[in-house]
């Protein structure tokens, strides 16, 4: 007998009393057996935010999805139903600094993140990357001026929709989405800051960091919106330093801290443990 499916319900709505029996009994009804299940109730937006994963050896996704949706309905749900063992179409866009995408590429391969990467965009030419291994993933050179800016977006936009992407990584790519883009890629867009938002934005904000005397350097993983990194935040991490650390030791960990940062982000979404909340996250770890 082959094992039942997994699927991963998330939710939110306006909170009120019977939500969590009202699901379960829902579930319960169509052959769901809860094995996970978290939620939380925001008081200050009034609304509340549920992750299930159930078992369900009887029905397929397409009917359970329209069941749901009947019932999702009259409590005014916004609402994802996923196969769990389907995985995610990822598109990676990296600038020259690869760190991150070196470090992506390495925790797919071995299993960690369980994504489909349908392809690498760049703005810079591939030799860039020689000492990388993409295999089979295919590479797209867009380069960046300022006076092309809108028909590099254009072409961003036809891979993206080619390739069915469904979340967009900004691997330290180092370019600004136009308000456009980042409206259209609203919720599957995600960027690490290389810095510990808000402070140091901009150029060389390591150096910023030094020249201030920081005795605290972090990074920031957070969705693309218009405004320019100020998107919802997902993950942040931090590293202690001190008065003898040079710019390049805080470049040093402060790669080491984009990169587990990211991927933490990454592991987070993938597995839907990342719920838009207006202009914040709920972000249910395991």
């Amino acid at each position: 007998m082959s094992a039942p499916h997994q699927f991963v319900l998330t939710l939110s709505c306006p909170d009120r009393t019977g939500i969590v029996a009202a699901v379960s009994n829902h579930l319960a009804d169509h052959g769901g057996n809860i094995v996970e299940a978290q939620q939380f109730g925001d008081p200050e937006t009034g609304r509340f935010f549920m992750r299930l994963v159930f078992e369900n050896a009887a029905r397929e996704l397409p009917g359970l999805d329209a069941a749901f949706a009947d019932f999702a309905q009259p409590l005014r749900m916004q609402w994802t139903l996923r196969n769990r063992h389907r995985h995610r179409r990822v598109l990676l866009l990296v600038s020259k600094f690869d760190h991150c995408l070196a470090d992506i590429l390495y925790r797919w391969r071995i299993g960690e993140l369980p994504m489909d990467i349908v392809g690498v965009i760049a703005n810079h030419p591939r030799e860039t990357y020689r000492h990388l291994n993409f295999d089979a993933i295919p590479f797209h050179y867009l380069p960046t001026h300022p006076a092309g800016k809108a028909a590099q977006e254009a072409a961003l936009w036809s891979l993206i929709e080619q390739s069915d992407t469904e979340l967009v990584v900004l691997a330290r790519y180092m370019q600004v989405l136009s308000n456009d883009l980042a409206t259209r890629l609203a919720g599957r867009c995600i960027n690490i800051h290389h810095s510990f938002l808000p402070g140091f934005k901009g150029a060389r904000p390591y150096h910023q960091a030094h020249h201030r005397g920081v005795k605290l350097i972090g990074a920031t993983a957070h969705f693309v919106t218009a405004d320019l990194d100020e998107g919802p935040i997902i993950e942040q991490d931090i590293e202690r330093v001190t008065h003898a650390d040079t710019p390049n030791d805080l470049i040093r960990i402060g790669r080491d801290i984009e990169r587990r940062v990211l991927a933490r982000t990454l592991r987070l979404f993938l597995d839907d443990r990342v719920l838009l909340n207006g202009g914040k996250t709920v972000v249910f770890h395991s």
